[in-house]
């Protein structure tokens, strides 16, 4: 257990984090009437962290997966400082969003409708930190080795995790309009940016996006939820235009009461899925064109079977999409939850040198 102590943790402490700005503020936020009154509802709380030297021309956006907060970015499990700090050092304005009904933004079923059970134990093990013990584990799940303790009950960096999973709405395509709302307006608020999402906030990156595709300079998906018009495993939580549960504007546009038609691309290789794209002709997508898009995953994850189908759904509607997988540059041993995980750096060190990279043409 580590020292929490202020004296402890000055120890313990790396270089100072020396910010010119640190707050929050709250957008997207709505009024509804209920039986008790007049409330808030589907509002998201962005916190800002400035560096003094502020070395980089462009802010990033961050926005946590499924039942996460922003808390997902602010620090690992076991004590270390999380991509948030980590780009702010590299001379990065960084705002964190909470999703609506997810951290510092209330969740209540009168402001957002019904909410799903909680997280278990037992789901988050299986699928984020000690996949290989599933009797009925995916290929990868064997080369998963970076979470920081046994990922079991039982583990304190579990039980570090747990501790900050909610539930989600119910209603997915009000979840995704809620916070393309909510994003639309901080990139009002804040400027063009770079897009960063993760898991279950794939397909709000791409909906805000939709919305503002003149703010967003590059777009960072971490393994975005997926795959394309199928969700996640099991089939639940379908995403019937492909990316999202709520509608994208398409071009040529789907008319009411239409929908997107779809088909099966066979798996590309050994432990990889077969993933569904548009059926031919396939629309265009002009709200995630012209700007850099990247879809990140990592090594062990569940994911690493099918995120090349949101690549290749990308690519065909127009995109310009690049798959950035980590085994392939020398980053070994995630899962879905990179951002938490040991080697939680070289991670963001990789996805750093693409920003520079495609943003310095």
């Amino acid at each position: 257990m580590r020292d929490l102590t202020p004296q402890g943790l000055h120890a313990a402490g790396t270089e100072p984090l020396v910010l010119a700005a640190h707050g929050f503020f709250w957008v997207g936020i709505e009024r509804r009437q209920t039986a008790h009154g007049t409330v808030a509802a589907g509002q998201a709380c962005v916190e800002y962290f400035v560096p003094q030297a502020l070395t980089q021309p462009w802010p990033i956006l961050m926005l946590h997966g499924g039942g996460g907060q922003s808390t997902d970015y602010l620090g690992t499990p076991d004590g270390r400082e999380g991509w948030a700090k980590y780009f702010v050092r590299q001379g990065y304005a960084v705002y964190l969003m909470d999703r609506p009904g997810h951290g510092r933004a209330p969740n209540h079923p009168d402001a957002l409708g019904p909410m799903s059970d909680l997280g278990a134990y037992e789901f988050i093990s299986a699928f984020f930190t000690n996949p290989s013990a599933r009797p009925d584990a995916y290929p990868q799940a064997r080369l998963h080795n970076q979470w920081p303790g046994s990922g079991e009950i039982g583990d304190p960096a579990l039980d570090a995790f747990m501790a900050g999973t909610g539930p989600s709405q119910v209603d997915m395509a009000a979840s995704h309009l809620a916070a393309q709302r909510c994003g639309a307006e901080a990139l009002d608020l804040i400027g063009p940016a770079i897009l960063m999402t993760h898991s279950a906030a794939g397909p709000c990156g791409w909906m805000i996006a939709d919305a503002r595709p003149d703010r967003i300079k590059a777009l960072v998906a971490v393994e975005p939820y997926g795959p394309p018009f199928t969700g996640m495993p099991g089939g639940r939580g379908s995403l019937p235009y492909g990316l999202t549960a709520a509608p994208l504007r398409f071009d040529p546009p789907l008319q009411e009461g239409e929908t997107l038609a779809s088909a099966l691309r066979p798996a590309p290789a050994p432990d990889l899925a077969a993933c569904h794209v548009q059926a031919e002709p396939a629309r265009a997508l002009p709200g995630l064109q012209g700007y850099p898009i990247v879809v990140v995953t990592a090594e062990a994850s569940w994911m690493a079977a099918d995120n090349h189908g949101t690549v290749d759904f990308l690519r065909q509607a127009g995109a310009d999409a690049e798959h950035l997988r980590f085994e392939e540059h020398g980053v070994h041993g995630n899962g879905h939850a990179m951002m938490l995980e040991r080697n939680s750096d070289e991670g963001a060190a990789l996805i750093d040198r693409w920003i520079r990279e495609k943003l310095a043409r």
